[in-house]
């Protein structure tokens, strides 16, 4: 647990699964990124799921819901999944009632985001946390509604309809405000409608990234990944959030990173951003 001002910061891991690496670090060649991360015999990458347990100011927020646990043995094959780890889980082992979440944010409706929000019980599919509030972004929802070729992959229909149906979503269009020292902002490029989430402690912040910066490793400008749909909108919104970061000292939250959980952020030699100090919360 970490304390920012009113608020203290868990991080549950809904479980780890494995990319691509080639993938995940785009146009950076592997001569580069592969002295920074190790991967297996198939090129693949472990990542965590890392969920953030926010709660000060009467709320309980969880942040992402991970993969949760209703893939198929083909998708964990190909996943390099060997697990049912799922976050409600996790919530339980940190002493935290799934049950006493009122709000669920997620940045952007992918299966390893998303995936932990809902259950198999007999055959239906029902949400994890039904009475949280689960806020997206309005033109988020609205892609995941309409995938294409590139995406259909990661928007998972099986993870949406149950939210839906239960009356669960919130869609929002833009920056706004979910509660007291909480904000969701725009960061597209991984998906268009991909947001980040900014929480105030009162003078101290928190920003969990999301996709836009999904490990430390992709602080670096040009580490985005292959899976972006507009690459230089990622690039963008990565520059936006880190000269904010960096002026006012925010903690940076990884979703993905099994070693770092979050960051502070500064200037290396050539006057890029960088890693300057790691924490695990």
């Amino acid at each position: 647990m970490h304390a920012l001002g009113d608020f203290s910061l868990t991080v549950v891991n809904g479980g780890n699964f494995r990319l691509d690496g080639g993938a995940m670090h785009g146009v950076v060649p592997k001569t580069l990124w592969s002295k920074l991360v190790s991967c297996d015999d198939q090129n693949r990458c472990e990542y965590a799921t890392n969920c953030l347990y926010v709660e000060g100011r009467g709320v309980r927020m969880l942040i992402e819901t991970g993969n949760g646990d209703k893939l198929s043995p083909r998708q964990k094959e190909v996943f390099g999944i060997d697990h049912d780890r799922a976050v409600a889980g996790a919530l339980t082992e940190a002493g935290i009632d799934p049950a006493s979440i009122d709000l669920v944010v997620l940045s952007h409706l992918h299966f390893d985001h998303v995936g932990g929000a809902t259950v198999r019980k007999g055959n239906a599919i029902v949400p994890v946390f039904p009475r949280a509030r689960h806020v997206v972004q309005k033109r988020e929802w609205q892609a995941a509604m309409a995938p294409h070729e590139r995406n259909r992959a990661s928007y998972l229909q099986e993870n949406l309809g149950p939210l839906r149906e239960a009356g669960l979503l919130d869609l929002v269009d833009g920056e706004a405000e979910l509660a007291p020292g909480v904000r969701v902002l725009p960061t597209p490029g991984h998906t268009p409608g991909h947001q980040s989430v900014l929480i105030d402690g009162g003078g101290q912040r928190a920003l969990f990234c999301g996709d836009v910066a999904p490990t430390s490793v992709h602080v670096r400008l040009p580490y985005i990944m292959a899976y972006d749909l507009d690459v230089e909108a990622t690039l963008e919104s990565k520059r936006g959030l880190w000269q904010r970061a960096i002026a006012e000292d925010w903690l940076c939250v990884f979703g993905h990173d099994c070693a770092c959980h979050a960051a502070r952020l500064g200037l290396d030699a050539s006057g890029q951003p960088a890693v300057t100090a790691t924490e695990n919360l």
